[in-house]
């Protein structure tokens, strides 16, 4: 049971526990999804409605799972609302669907969707449940917005489909191939670790 505020148990997805920047989980989608931030914002949003409504029904109903198939119950539930987003993307957004492919349907074996079930929703009420997920999607959401921003602004010239950058900008194309998910990743890895160090330097 966690002895944190709920101001705090939201708070730490943000930063301290942010899934991609500090426990680098969920890599495959935030790689291959995020050249275009309409990408990114539709997977972030795909991946917290999945843990949101995941979260909320292994912590309502967690007494009743058997601990032998907890696992097993685990990806029922969240391959259940991955289908439902897929579906919901598929029938309202046709263009973005296609575009996320295959990446929606693996939401069911994202590690921080089911590593929040095992880790925090299968011990704690269904209030600090809810309130985990939602501080750890804010902070994943994040991470895909910063990483697609970067690589759309700087490979396309673009930001949302919108051009912001003048004519006299060449759009860095290897931004937009896998090799720029990398760099950009790196980077912001690297700066992350730097002021992880920083602010643990000045207390």
């Amino acid at each position: 049971m966690s002895t944190k505020t709920i101001g705090q148990e939201f708070i730490k997805g943000l930063w301290d526990e942010n899934p991609v920047f500090r426990q680098l989980l969920g890599l495959c989608p935030t790689l291959a999804v995020t050249n275009a931030v309409i990408n990114g914002f539709a997977m972030g949003m795909a991946t917290t409605f999945v843990l949101i409504f995941s979260s909320l029904v292994v912590s309502s109903i967690k007494k009743l799972i058997p601990s032998q198939v907890r696992i097993a119950s685990y990806i029922v539930i969240i391959a259940s609302f991955v289908t439902v987003a897929d579906r919901f993307l598929a029938a309202f957004f046709p263009p973005i669907s296609k575009s996320l492919g295959p990446y929606v349907p693996l939401i069911v074996v994202n590690c921080i969707i089911l590593g929040r079930q095992e880790a925090f929703s299968s011990k704690n009420t269904v209030g600090r449940s809810v309130t985990d997920a939602l501080g750890m999607s804010a902070g994943f959401v994040l991470a895909m917005l910063v990483l697609s921003a970067i690589r759309e602004i700087l490979g396309a010239g673009t930001f949302f489909g919108y051009q912001v950058m003048g004519p006299w900008f060449k759009p860095w194309i290897i931004m937009i191939l896998p090799p720029g998910a990398f760099i950009t990743l790196g980077i912001l890895l690297a700066i992350a670790l730097q002021i992880e160090r920083r602010t643990k330097s000045r207390k």
